[in-house]
């Protein structure tokens, strides 16, 4: 590409004497100088290595005179400010200069980081963290363990071994996938902590650990800790950065500690300065691993956040003094409330200081717009009906049960108590007898489920696997609710027919259900066949996380 310049020509001073006919050669000199440095930086950009070549191609873009790698530092950080960040590590490896350039303060102000639970990631971890931990405003970190604990896993014999001694054998090999999976979750949280233990500079900071393995059974047995880390040093290293990072921290505006193993103690929030507490607008401490009636904040701590937008909790830490305190004129008004009810905490706590009905009123007359967030895990019918109180300002609720089914009576009073506020219903039984889904129509003259879609006019979501769905049932929902519904989950091994379906042979059943669904949808509709394909089945733990972030932050 060629461009053409006009550029007026000056006329030669004083061509009349002889004084100015010298001068006239002089500039004559200095403007032919000054055409052959113009011809030459456009033979380069041209492509021409020699001045006496004609060949025309494109833009020489590598070169001892010009090229990529003599681009300015300001250019290449503007150029690659472009690129999404998997794109900006690609584009580090390829030499140092630019190395230097892509690790810019200004390129990477959050950092969002998905880790697997490997040896394998922490070199990786620690290069990153390395290159972005004093300086990232954003951090939010998700410890992703591997499904160590399945059939199958590498060196577990492929359940080749039976009886007494295949047992054995498997406990073994089951225990020392858990310690390899406790050392390398300690390291991993360590580097992260070591990283960014002097960044004042952090407004966000969020962490994340997948408790379906860590903590399979509700809480993580006290004996494959002890041999991790026999003396407790590394978990009192763990806590002491934590607090130190908080204690430094002058711009924190939001903090998310969820499932992680051993990090915040009941001390940990006494590190934040008066200052970073009282503009501080998003507290997330979600840890059921804290043993008898301890709790990670009280409600005279609560009192230093007065700028508090959005909250999540366990529910046996939500206590009426919280309630009360929130409601002070000296708060400004609560909007995102997010509550974690496990059966662990609700055998270790009591319920008896939990908010009741008036405390809820006075919390909704205070914050007109609060809205609350509940997940519920195996919890018994008679602790939920003391749970929902009528006043509660209930958006979204998820049922997550292994041991304990929701009962038909409690999402008939779902549907009557929160009508007017309930926008998300998931319900999950992961059940291993898929022959013996309990079903919430029994006994009654109307489906629950049915009710709920007739009554919450702003339902946009609803999800269910472990429990029985009649075709005619699901057609009735998606007529309902229309193309206000606009996610409707329902697993296949969930789905039953009436007989009476099944014997007409004109019709194909599970054909007329996807089209009749799909009609009162709006959309095209299909039942979930694969359920690993849905993190809102398979790891319910992380979805939660990820639905209250995004929760808290839709203000």
């Amino acid at each position: 590409m060629l461009l053409f310049l006009s550029v007026p020509q000056p006329r030669p001073p004083g061509a009349r004497t002889r004084a100015g006919a010298a001068r006239v050669a002089r500039w004559r000199r200095r403007r032919l100088q000054q055409l052959r440095r113009l011809r030459g930086l456009l033979r380069v950009l041209r492509g021409r290595p020699e001045a006496g070549t004609r060949r025309r191609g494109r833009m020489a873009l590598c070169g001892q005179a010009a090229g990529a790698a003599s681009l300015p530092s300001e250019l290449i950080v503007h150029i690659f400010s472009f690129l999404p960040a998997p794109d900006r590590l690609r584009a580090s490896a390829s030499c140092s200069h630019w190395r230097e350039c892509l690790f810019y303060p200004a390129l990477w102000p959050q950092l969002r980081i998905c880790l697997r639970v490997s040896p394998a990631e922490q070199p990786r971890l620690e290069f990153l963290m390395r290159k972005c931990g004093w300086f990232v405003r954003e951090l939010r970190v998700e410890f992703a363990a591997e499904n160590y604990l399945s059939g199958g896993g590498p060196g577990d014999g492929g359940g080749a071994d039976t009886g007494t001694g295949g047992e054995e054998v498997e406990a073994l090999q089951l225990s020392a996938r858990w310690l390899e999976v406790l050392r390398t979750y300690l390291e991993l949280v360590l580097c992260v902590l070591v990283s960014i233990r002097n960044n004042r500079n952090l407004q966000k900071f969020s962490l994340f650990g997948d408790i379906s393995v860590l903590q399979q059974q509700g809480s993580l047995s006290n004996t494959y800790l002890s041999k991790v880390d026999p003396d407790g040093k590394k978990i009192k290293q763990i806590q002491q950065l934590f607090e130190e990072i908080l204690s430094n921290s002058r711009q924190l505006k939001w903090l998310s500690c969820g499932f992680m193993l051993e990090i915040v103690t009941p001390t940990s929030l006494s590190s934040l300065s008066n200052a970073v507490a009282n503009t501080m607008e998003h507290l997330s401490l979600l840890d059921n691993n804290i043993p008898g009636n301890s709790s990670l904040i009280t409600a005279v701590e609560l009192e230093r956040f007065v700028n508090l937008h959005s909250l999540a909790l366990d529910f046996c830490d939500f206590t009426a003094e919280m309630a009360r305190v929130l409601t002070d004129s000296n708060h400004v008004p609560l909007q995102r409330l997010s509550l974690l009810v496990h059966n662990v905490s609700i055998m270790h706590k009591s319920l008896d200081n939990m908010p009741n009905d008036e405390h809820w009123k006075a919390l909704s007359r205070k914050s007109t717009n609060l809205r609350v967030y509940i997940m519920a895990f195996d919890i018994k019918s008679e602790d939920m009906l003391k749970i929902l109180k009528p006043s509660i300002p209930l958006e979204r609720i998820h049922f997550d049960s292994y041991i304990t089914c929701v009962s038909g009576a409690i999402v008939d009073l779902i549907s009557r108590q929160y009508d007017k506020f309930l926008t998300h219903f998931i319900l999950m039984n992961d059940v291993i007898d898929t022959s013996g889904f309990p079903d919430l129509s029994d006994n009654r003259n109307e489906d629950p489920l049915v009710l709920l879609a007739w009554r919450c006019t702003k339902l946009s979501l609803l999800a269910i696997h472990g429990y029985t769905v009649w075709a005619h049932n699901l057609i009735a929902i998606a007529r309902l609710r229309g193309s206000d519904l606009k996610v409707l989950e329902v697993t296949e091994e969930s789905i039953d027919f009436d007989q009476g379906e099944l014997a007409d042979q004109d019709v194909d059943p599970v054909h007329n259900l996807i089209e009749q669904v799909s009609l009162g949808l709006g959309q095209p509709w299909h039942a979930v066949m694969d359920i690993e394909s849905l993190s809102v089945f398979t790891e319910p733990n992380r979805h939660f996380y990820r639905e209250m972030q995004s929760f808290s932050e839709d203000i």
